[in-house]
């Protein structure tokens, strides 16, 4: 599935609502956890292509086959279910940077929560742009272990029903 984006900000919010309603035809309701962090990883992403190239870009979601994924029973511990795709291509050549922001700055932390959120993200040359990508496992065991900027830890915990913290430097979030 993919969508495509102008260069406006507006389509940001347009981005959000088109997932929501993939993820929901797919099996992934609303309320769920993952579903708000897959919707927040949108949201980083397309902002991320409309706010520092200012060209067109294309959103894609790939989701597993709600019929295909086994249930909670079916699942052996420590097994990965299925994984979420996003995607962002956009006409520009200049590598996605992650930043360190200061406290008090209002933007330059999207790629640090893309890698607090995602269980595994990264960008590659496509054609005469770029694709930066993450990917949410839908039912993971582990938690996963990254480095942030100034080699400060950024932990990601596991998918379970109790919601743990995200640290980044001194900052703390978390996916509801």
């Amino acid at each position: 599935m993919q969508l495509e984006i102008r260069p406006d900000p507006a389509e940001v919010g347009r981005a959000r609502r088109w997932a929501r309603s993939r993820l929901a035809g797919s099996g992934i309701e609303a309320d769920e956890p993952l579903a708000e962090t897959l919707i927040l990883l949108v949201s980083e992403l397309v902002t991320n292509a409309v706010v520092h190239t200012g060209r067109p870009a294309v959103l894609r979601l790939f989701v597993p086959d709600a019929a295909t994924a086994p249930t909670a029973g079916e699942r052996a511990v420590g097994e990965v279910a299925a994984t979420v795709r996003l995607e962002v291509a956009d006409a520009s050549t200049r590598a996605p940077r992650p930043r360190c922001a200061d406290g008090d700055d209002t933007n330059g932390r999207g790629l640090a929560l893309v890698d607090g959120l995602a269980d595994r993200w990264g960008w590659s040359a496509e054609g005469a742009g770029k694709r930066i990508w993450c990917e949410v496992d839908r039912c993971s065991s582990a938690a996963t272990v990254a480095t942030g900027c100034d080699a400060a830890p950024l932990v990601s915990p596991a998918v379970s029903s109790t919601v743990s913290p995200v640290v980044y430097g001194d900052l703390a979030y978390e996916a509801v």
